[in-house]
């Protein structure tokens, strides 16, 4: 009989042998049996399939790797993992998460707790408060607070944070969310978004999705979003919305009895 686990975390790899912390990940693994790990190396030009293999070796029942020979970018690395992950294992709830662990394992499998017969997707969202500890650059916070406003507006939605990279879903929502590829590479989070707008509605969606402030988030030095895309990013933003603002929406999205 296969094993159910509790939680699958997808977590995309690309050049990581400088930041991926195995010890984090080697103490999350003896303590939670229930978790199973799909690291995605993404085409990575040094030897993080190396230590994905270390991982595997030690934990073959907890980690799954998948090793892509070109890098495909984050979005298809997560979306491959999650539909490989569906196809082979048992579980009930999945997430995605930063391979440099800028949110915590522990943050995330606390925040996958928050999934219930009526939560179906949470995520973290880094609101800086005075009892957390958010350390982000003064830049990338300027940045993104910009970006997180027009996201918003676009989305007609009260979203802090749509770009945090530490997601958990329902297994038959992953489904639906993940089956066909995004348009952006990077801003796949925004697209994810929409897509949900359109299996829910706004009524329903804020009813079913939880934002939960982390307790933790920490900047680390290197980003893997290319410099040159900053330039980029404003066009695929245009791109998303006015895809998704179709009169025919997505073929890949269909509602499905499920979210009733």
């Amino acid at each position: 009989m296969y094993q159910t686990y509790d939680l699958v975390i997808v977590v995309p790899c690309y050049n990581e042998s400088k930041r991926l912390q195995l010890g984090e990940f080697h103490r999350f693994l003896k303590k939670n049996n229930k978790v199973l790990f799909c690291f995605v190396n993404d085409g990575s030009t040094d030897i993080t399939i190396n230590y994905l293999r270390v991982l595997n070796s030690a934990y073959p029942n907890q980690t799954h790797v998948i090793d892509l020979e070109i890098n495909q970018g984050k979005a298809e690395a997560v979306r491959m993992g999650v539909i490989s992950c569906l196809e082979i294992f048992n579980f009930k709830k999945i997430a995605y998460l930063d391979a440099d662990l800028s949110t915590s394992l522990n943050e995330c499998f606390s925040i996958s707790s928050q999934l219930n017969h009526k939560i179906t997707f949470a995520f973290g969202s880094r609101i800086a408060k005075l009892d957390t500890t958010i350390s982000r650059k003064k830049y990338r916070f300027i940045v993104g607070r910009c970006l997180a406003t027009l996201i918003s507006s676009q989305l007609n939605l009260r979203v802090y944070d749509t770009q945090c990279g530490c997601k958990v879903f329902e297994r038959s929502l992953a489904a639906l969310l993940f089956k066909e590829k995004f348009i952006s590479k990077w801003l796949f989070d925004v697209e994810l978004f929409h897509r949900l707008l359109f299996l829910y509605g706004k009524t329903k969606l804020i009813e079913k999705v939880n934002e939960v402030p982390l307790n933790s988030w920490i900047d680390t030095d290197d980003s893997k979003v290319p410099l040159a895309y900053f330039f980029k990013l404003w066009f695929d933003l245009i791109l998303i919305k006015y895809t998704y603002k179709m009169p025919i929406k997505p073929k890949e999205i269909k509602n499905e009895a499920v979210f009733e």
